[in-house]
């Protein structure tokens, strides 16, 4: 068939005595895309969160490209089909079709395509000739993102605990990292992650950690309060209630006399208390001898 806007005749007689008659038949040649290709509109490379990109679908010496209905896909879900614009052309001719899109950080990986479809009714070839594009992988930068918030509650660690802060962030490049003890101290290293193994009273402070790639920056800060450990200070307390309860006593009761917390000399009186409680005296002679 080389004929692409054809209208053949049928003639035939209803009776023999009737003359002849005739029927116009209605028939489609149709011809599927020579080929369906997708990209963008004036661009090239990666795209960037926030700003709005067309895709394009072009199709290649189809017939009828009126009855050509064309999709574009987001990996498996459909974005809207798009018909031609062109109803009256009968012989294969070419259109490109557009999509307009608002690109985000979720689309990063994101493979895009197109579906050429020729919808010629009931009466056409089922299932209906289509021709799909190649799959195109797009590309997004966005600027490190953290997960949590920016501003964190103050944490609170105790003097000779370790200390972890983590910024970890999401970003495309990916991202490096800065860490500052504000106001102008610069610290290792360039991670996400800071670890201090034995937190002082000089690790306290306010921490700012920069997440930054070619498309931004983004500052998280951390309040640190170093309190001190308390535990070898509540082990000297009891020692020395030890020392006052136990110890300092037995001394007392060889060494005070007459109110004199000296050392007696011979002959001084002493005062001191019997295992039944009874108060007694006694030079210090007597004392030491018994």
């Amino acid at each position: 068939m080389t004929e692409w806007a054809t209208s053949p005749i049928c003639y035939y007689a209803k009776a023999v005595d009737e003359g002849q008659c005739c029927t116009f038949l209605s028939v489609t040649v149709y011809k599927p895309p020579d080929s369906v290709s997708i990209g963008f509109t004036n661009h090239s490379g990666p795209m960037f969160a926030s700003h709005q990109y067309t895709l394009r679908c072009d199709v290649l010496n189809v017939a009828p490209i009126g009855n050509l209905i064309v999709t574009f896909y987001r990996g498996r879900t459909p974005l809207g089909p798009g018909k031609s614009k062109v109803n009256a052309q009968k012989k294969p001719a070419s259109e490109v079709f557009t999509l307009s899109i608002n690109a985000s950080k979720e689309d990063d990986g994101v493979q895009y395509r197109c579906k050429a479809e020729l919808q010629l009714g009931p009466e056409g070839p089922q299932p209906p000739p289509v021709v799909e594009s190649r799959s195109l992988r797009a590309a997004v930068h966005y600027k490190p993102q953290h997960q949590g918030p920016t501003r964190h509650d103050p944490i609170t660690v105790t003097a000779g605990d370790p200390l972890r802060l983590n910024c970890e962030t999401e970003g495309n490049p990916g991202p490096s990292y800065t860490w500052t003890l504000l106001p102008a101290s610069l610290l290792p290293p360039n991670s996400s992650v800071l670890s201090i193994t034995s937190a002082a009273s000089k690790h306290g402070g306010r921490y700012a950690c920069s997440a930054s790639n070619a498309v931004g920056t983004t500052t998280v800060t951390f309040h640190v309060v170093v309190k001190p450990n308390i535990i070898p200070y509540i082990a000297v307390a009891a020692v020395v209630v030890l020392i006052l309860v136990i110890i300092v006593p037995g001394f007392l009761y060889k060494y005070i006399c007459m109110g004199q917390y000296t050392p007696p000399r011979p002959g001084d009186v002493c005062c001191f208390r019997n295992q039944r409680g009874n108060a007694l005296t006694a030079n210090y002679r007597s004392v030491v001898q018994s």
